[in-house]
C-alpha cells in the first residue's frame, strides 16, 4: 500500500518527535489584491478571520497597512507584542493537550512577505527566540516576494526549518482573473522557480472547484505545481463564507460549489500521481460556524477526512 507522506511525518521523522505549527495573525498586514497594488477587494472567496480565528484578536488600524514600499512601520512593536502573545497562548494549549515541545511559527494571514524587509526581519527572528521554535512557515504570494527577503530565509534556513507557503490556487489565468487574483501564472512559476534556487522549501497551495474549472483543469493545477518543485502541498475544496464576493454570485446563482463526491474523486486521482517525496499538509477544510454558507459537507471536516481516508484505502493509498 502506498502511504502518503504527511507534513507531520516529514517533520518528525527530521526532528525526531512531533513538531506543531502555531498560526499567528498581525495587525497591519494586507495583500496588494487588497489596498490596490494588484487589485481591489481581495481575492472573492477571502475572509481571512474564518481562515484564521487569532485574526479576531487583532486590532483593526483603520486607514493603515504595511507593504513593501512602506518607510516606516509604527506599529512594529504593537506586532511584536501580538507575536509573542499569541505564540505564548497557543503554544502553551498544546503544551498541556498534546505534550508538544518543538514548533513552527506560521504567519498565516494576509501576505506575510508583504512589509518592509526591517519588519520582516524583526518579527521572524523575535519568532526564532520563543522556547521550542525550530523553524518558520511563511504564508505569502508570488507578487509579494523579492531577492533580499529570499536571500535572507536562504541565511535563515542554515540553522532553521524554513518554508515559503505560496497560494497558487490554479495555474490557468483566466481563472486567476475571475477570482480577483491579481497576478497570472507565470509570475507564480517565476518566483516558486527563484525561490527553489535560493534552496528553500516551497509549500504550494491549490484549491479544488474554483469557478468554471472542471476536473481536467484541477488535475492539470495538480501537475504544473508538482512540476514547479514543490516540497509540499495543501489542497482543500472551494467553500463559501460570509462577507466575500464569491457569497453573492452564489446568492445569484452563479456559482455551484463542488460536491464532495466530486472533490474527493479529484483529491484521490491527484494523489494517486503524489511524488514520494512531496508531502501533504493539507487535504480538506472545513468551518464549524455559522460564517460557512455552502456547501455543507465543508461543516464537518472530521466526516470528510473519514470519507477521504476510505476513499484513498479503495485505491491502495494510506493517508
Amino acid at each position: 500500500m502506498k502511504e502518503i507522506l504527511t507534513f507531520g511525518r516529514y517533520l518528525k521523522d527530521k526532528f525526531g518527535e512531533k513538531v506543531y505549527k502555531v498560526p499567528i495573525a498581525l495587525s497591519g498586514f494586507t495583500c496588494p489584491n487588497i489596498d490596490g497594488t494588484s487589485a481591489r477587494g481581495g481575492c472573492t472567496f477571502c475572509e481571512n478571520e474564518s481562515f484564521n480565528p487569532s485574526l479576531n484578536r487583532v486590532e483593526k488600524i483603520k486607514g493603515f497597512s504595511l507593504n513593501m514600499n512602506s518607510e516606516d512601520n509604527p506599529l512594529l512593536q504593537k506586532q511584536l507584542s501580538e507575536l509573542e502573545s499569541q505564540f505564548k497562548s497557543i503554544s502553551e494549549k498544546m503544551r498541556r493537550n498534546h505534550k508538544a515541545e518543538k514548533f513552527l511559527v506560521y504567519f498565516q494571514a494576509f501576505t506575510n512577505t508583504y512589509a518592509p524587509f526591517e519588519t520582516l526581519q524583526a518579527l521572524y527572528e523575535k519568532a526564532l527566540t520563543f522556547d521550542g521554535v525550530v523553524g518558520l512557515s511563511i504564508g505569502t504570494r508570488t507578487d509579494s516576494i523579492n531577492h533580499q527577503t529570499l536571500h535572507y530565509l536562504q541565511k535563515l534556513s542554515e540553522d532553521y526549518e524554513i518554508w515559503v507557503e505560496y497560494g497558487i490556487q490554479s495555474v490557468f489565468d483566466k481563472t486567476l482573473q475571475k477570482i480577483n487574483r491579481g497576478h497570472d501564472y507565470q509570475n507564480m512559476r517565476e518566483w516558486i522557480t527563484i525561490t527553489k534556487d535560493y534552496g528553500l522549501n516551497v509549500c504550494g497551495h491549490l484549491i479544488y472547484g474554483l469557478p468554471d474549472e472542471d476536473s481536467d483543469m484541477m488535475q492539470k493545477s495538480f501537475d504544473e505545481t508538482i512540476k514547479l518543485g514543490v516540497d509540499s502541498l495543501k489542497i482543500h475544496p472551494l467553500y463559501v463564507v460570509e462577507r466575500t464576493a464569491l457569497a453573492n454570485a452564489y446568492r445569484r446563482g452563479d456559482f455551484q460549489p463542488i460536491s464532495e463526491e466530486e472533490y474527493i474523486d479529484n483529491l484521490v486521482k491527484s494523489l494517486k500521481e503524489l511524488p514520494q517525496n512531496v508531502s501533504i499538509q493539507r487535504v480538506t477544510a472545513g468551518i464549524e460556524n455559522s460564517t460557512l454558507i455552502s456547501p455543507e459537507w465543508c461543516y464537518n471536516k472530521q466526516r470528510s477526512m473519514r470519507n477521504i481516508r476510505e476513499a484513498l484505502a479503495k485505491e491502495g493509498i494510506k493517508y
